[in-house]
């Protein structure tokens, strides 16, 4: 017998809802990946926003951390998709 929880998922995979839930679960996952990989002074300074077209957009209110997220990209990226358990996310977006 399945869980509650994955009966639910089986009846969203490939809806609307599901993609909307995905997008939620990538944003509040992105806050643990720059945790993880900045250090705490840099990671202040990036708030992730949301995800559309599978491209993070995050906010920066530093340029320095924006040329390191930009450097830093692919790793992020990786480290997200791998989180995630799926390759959600193509590229971060970063505005200043």
């Amino acid at each position: 017998m399945d869980s509650l929880k994955d009966a639910i998922k089986s009846k969203m995979k490939g809806t609307a809802l599901q993609g909307q839930l995905d997008a939620t679960q990538v944003v509040e996952m992105a806050n643990s990946v720059f945790e993880a990989i900045f250090p705490e002074d840099q990671v202040i300074h990036v708030k992730p926003l949301f995800l559309k077209n599978r491209t993070l957009t995050v906010s920066c209110s530093s340029s320095v951390v924006a040329q390191e997220i930009r450097l830093n990209q692919k790793k992020l990226v990786d480290h997200l998709n791998k989180k995630m358990g799926d390759k959600l996310v193509d590229r971060i977006r970063y505005l200043t």
